[in-house]
């Protein structure tokens, strides 16, 4: 090729930072800040067990990082995971599917077994349902599921949430700032202020495998939820116990909490009993 024939082909050819403009200039920090992913190094006789803790839909790490500094000063290795997708923009949210989501857990649970002999699930909301996800065909130690959905509320739109989702890629969250919480724990919570709608079409397919996963769990499996939980369809923790087949099963009812129970007022409790579940299988391992 002439030199003039490269001249022109350089010209009309796109280079890498035309494809991709964030190379040309970049903007930082991509994570929304004291949303980041954490992990916590255990200590003593507890160090080798360690705790995966999983946020929910829309969410971020921070939501659950109370829990994991809980859990940590009890001397378990603890690793908070990002879902794909999260903590960044709502448009990266768009762009990922529920199996990234399991593959974040996946991450989540092969870092900790790099460093620990059992590992447990805990998550909250779709965080949770990702975890009993996960449990029926990886090798975990035990479930702790928080404010876990069943199913999506039944809605005529359900079917054609991907078509919709181009008309209207957002729809606005049903509460308004601090309504449905309990306490002020709204006021530090960090998380998209809209529901993707493609991202909704996704939870609700996930939840179809979730629901299909249950009875392949046999691993001991704790949930708690909240009676005053409006976000998810009433009584999902009571179905969802009734479809595990494991023989060592709980749930706990809670009061005086919301949905996001890991940062209201109940949360203490919460964690107490997550810690004595954790406590109370790792000793028979």
């Amino acid at each position: 090729m002439c030199l003039s024939g490269i001249i022109i082909h350089s010209l009309l050819t796109p280079t890498d930072e035309d494809r991709y403009p964030m190379t040309k200039t970049p903007i930082f920090p991509i994570l929304l800040s004291t949303a980041e992913p954490f992990f916590f190094p255990g200590q003593g006789v507890n160090a080798h067990i360690g705790c995966l803790v999983q946020h929910g839909f829309t969410g971020t790490p921070k939501e659950m990082r109370w829990l994991g500094e809980y859990l940590n000063g009890r001397g378990y290795t603890v690793c908070g995971m990002r879902l794909t997708g999260h903590a960044t923009q709502p448009e990266d949210m768009i762009r990922s599917r529920w199996r990234d989501w399991l593959a974040s857990v996946e991450d989540g649970y092969h870092l900790l077994r790099s460093s620990c002999e059992q590992v447990f699930l805990l998550g909250l909301s779709m965080g949770g349902v990702l975890s009993l996800t996960a449990a029926s065909y990886l090798p975990v130690a035990g479930v702790v599921a928080l404010s876990t959905p069943y199913k999506l509320p039944d809605d005529p739109r359900l079917p054609y949430l991907k078509i919709l989702s181009k008309i209207r890629p957002y729809m606005p969250k049903s509460k308004r700032p601090g309504e449905g919480w309990f306490g002020d724990a709204w006021k530090q919570h960090v998380a998209y202020p809209a529901n993707p709608v493609r991202s909704i079409a996704e939870l609700n397919e996930l939840l179809g495998v979730m629901r299909r996963a249950l009875p392949q769990i046999r691993v001991p499996v704790l949930l708690i939820s909240s009676r005053d939980d409006h976000y998810i369809v009433e009584n999902s923790m009571e179905m969802i116990y009734a479809d595990l087949t494991t023989p060592d099963k709980e749930k706990i009812w809670i009061e005086g909490s919301g949905h996001v129970i890991t940062e209201e007022p109940k949360r203490e409790f919460v964690f107490e009993k997550a810690a004595e579940f954790i406590a109370r299988v790792a000793a028979r391992l």
